[in-house]
């Protein structure tokens, strides 16, 4: 049984290093999954005998976000011993060449991870993960980050560059938008694009996301993703949501709480005038509103005092579908929105702990882009996991466990055959 945890990474009754190596991917992404998707994308091996069949293949990208700045026949040989412990194939193997790996990896193409991801990436606190719930609701995520792709023609014509004229930035940049579990920091669902042209911007990639919201989740999101229709979509899925507004967003106030909440309506924005003063009246006598219309909602308001070291306060409106105050109280609310975040630390971990700070992605094709990305994610997802079930057994918070440490854990012990077979 694990339980309790001190800073040298060792948990009582099991070391952390005794868990964790390469087989931290497998425990997460285990290869009867890997084999289901790489069949339900038509990308079988062609032959028996191949070198690089394409189970070997997936393990290989996500080993790929573990080190980062290695190249392709490195990141080979420090999986050797590991995939010939695991059975990946059935002849004698030899290191492949850079030239081969890098046509394996064309031939899985960026579908089978997409997939994977989509399968294997669901939320892992359970009931007694410190910081994961408010009441019955699981704390949940939105937010966005950029990622630096090599400067080819095909990249810079699939997700284009930051800015524009000699602001241009030097690279182009891929958007991820992503909806992680704040409790694991593990991010269970993501879209990718670009940063230019339709389709490119933050609120478009995150209506992907929010058909796929599940009940029992509450959503927390940043002030840049509320719209009218965003909000009924992700509401009718029935997940509870709990967004921050900007300053100028009219909340007619219905009635105050005893919490120092009150209650009020938001209304589709093309409705104004007696229309919409009908609507307010006919909330505020409690009636039953056209859902295609108007929406009831609570608001909680406070001040950050002197956020921007500037003398001033801050402002926070939130709304949230959570409209009974003895379900959730207004300071209760106030505490869970500062757990989005924990999804700005999701990001940091991959981006400057995974990938490292200011290094560009290797591939060089949009497809490939994709792939990479996805393995970054799987394999961010699997450590967040191994994380956030040490941490519960220990009745601790994951946030003490640190990710930096577990990394560089893997890492050394990537060699070792691991403890969990795919």
């Amino acid at each position: 049984m694990i339980s309790g945890v001190v800073d040298d990474g060792v948990v009582a009754g099991a070391r952390l290093t005794d868990l964790v190596s390469l087989g931290v991917l497998a425990s997460s992404v285990p290869r009867d999954v890997v084999d289901e998707v790489i069949v339900a994308a038509g990308r079988q091996a062609k032959r028996s005998d191949g070198k690089l069949p394409p189970h070997v293949m997936v393990y290989f990208v996500m080993a790929m976000a573990l080190f980062a700045t290695e190249d392709y026949e490195e990141v080979a040989a420090r999986l050797t011993d590991t995939l010939a412990a695991w059975g990946c194939w059935d002849q004698q193997w030899s290191l492949p060449t850079s030239g081969g790996i890098t046509q394996a990896r064309q031939r899985l193409g960026a579908e089978p991870l997409a997939e994977l991801f989509a399968r294997v990436a669901v939320p892992v606190a359970g009931e007694l993960t410190r910081g994961a719930f408010l009441g019955p609701w699981r704390l949940m995520a939105i937010d966005g980050f950029e990622w630096d792709a090599p400067d080819t023609k095909a990249n810079g014509a699939e997700f284009g560059y930051g800015g524009s004229g000699e602001s241009r930035s030097a690279f182009p940049k891929v958007r991820v938008v992503s909806v992680s579990e704040c409790g694991s920091h593990a991010m269970v669902d993501a879209e990718i694009g670009g940063v230019t042209g339709k389709g490119s911007g933050e609120q478009t990639l995150a209506r992907r996301l929010y058909g796929r919201l599940q009940p029992g989740w509450l959503l927390i999101a940043d002030r840049n993703f509320y719209t009218w229709q965003d909000w009924c979509t992700a509401a009718d899925t029935g997940a509870e949501l709990l967004w921050r507004v900007k300053s100028n967003t009219r909340l007619p106030v219905l009635g105050s709480l005893y919490d120092g909440s009150y209650r009020s309506v938001l209304i589709e924005a093309k409705i104004r005038g007696r229309a919409r003063q009908a609507l307010i009246d006919a909330a505020a006598r409690g009636e039953d509103l056209p859902p295609d219309q108007a929406r009831i909602v609570r608001v909680v308001e406070y001040t950050v005092p002197d956020r921007d070291g500037n003398g001033k306060g801050e402002l926070i409106r939130l709304i949230t579908t959570i409209t009974d105050p003895t379900a959730a109280p207004a300071a209760a609310l106030a505490e869970s929105y500062h757990h989005r975040w924990e999804h700005e630390t999701a990001n940091g971990q991959i981006k400057t702990v995974l990938r490292g700070p200011g290094r560009v992605l290797r591939s060089k094709s949009p497809d490939m882009v994709r792939q990479e990305l996805y393995g970054y994610l799987l394999t961010h997802y699997a450590i967040s996991a191994l994380i956030c079930r040490a941490a519960t057994e220990a009745d601790i918070d994951p946030d003490r466990v640190k990710f930096t440490r577990t990394v560089r854990i893997v890492r050394r012990r990537i060699a070792d055959p691991a403890a969990f077979s795919p």
